[in-house]
């Protein structure tokens, strides 16, 4: 890899922004219900959840209702619509930040873009948190393809002018990051803050300052 990667193109949802309120949020629902669990645990179920449910470009309560009931099941808690209404109150329209280690993005000499199965607010929502720093935002809904679909990894190497061996794209998915992208050539790295995939076979870090390394 090294010097031929002359563009990094990275996911955006839980790889360069995240609601770090909602595992607070979340504590007080499981705490009034009397299930006491820490902010690892969930994020540890949420994030594995989050892997075999497919997420839509723009949510609703029926389908955080439906993702609630599974993420309750996976602790053994009947998922009641008393406790799933009171997480969706909870955790709904809550504020999307930076992740921390983004800072790197500051020192990156070399273009970047994200591709990103989101709706069309996410251009304002990272202008808002970064600036004018991406190259190009690529979001889903407007495109009308998505993640695992090749067909919109395609798009932006038709939209960025580059071939895939010369990009590096940065997600957190291994279903909807790591292997459509692999498939059409991209070279890829695997964000893991959680630090789950310890077995995995991608490149992979743990933060996004570790990515000099590929670069």
């Amino acid at each position: 890899m090294g010097n031929e990667i002359k563009y990094i193109l990275f996911d955006a949802a839980n790889t360069l922004i995240h609601k770090p309120d909602l595992w607070p949020s979340m504590q007080a629902v499981f705490e009034k219900y009397g299930h006491f669990l820490d902010s690892e645990k969930l994020k540890y179920h949420h994030k594995l959840i989050s892997e075999v449910v497919n997420f839509p470009d723009r949510t609703s309560q029926e389908f955080y209702n439906s993702f609630n009931a599974e993420f309750l099941m996976s602790f053994g808690i009947p998922p009641s619509e008393e406790i799933l209404a009171d997480l969706f109150a909870a955790c709904s329209y809550l504020p999307w930040q930076s992740f921390q280690d983004t800072k790197w993005l500051n020192e990156c000499k070399i273009p970047v873009g994200v591709l990103s199965n989101f709706n069309n607010t996410l251009p304002g929502i990272l202008e808002k948190l970064f600036g004018n720093i991406f190259t190009n935002i690529i979001v889903s809904e407007k495109a009308e393809v998505r993640k695992p679909d090749t067909a919109f990894y395609q798009l932006s190497l038709n939209i960025i002018g580059l071939p895939a061996k010369e990009i590096l794209y940065i997600g957190d998915s291994i279903k909807l990051d790591m292997l459509p992208a692999n498939n059409i050539g991209l070279n890829t790295c695997l964000i893991d803050r959680l630090d789950i995939y310890k077995n995995s076979s991608f490149n992979r870090v743990i933060n996004l300052e570790e990515i000099t390394f590929l670069v």
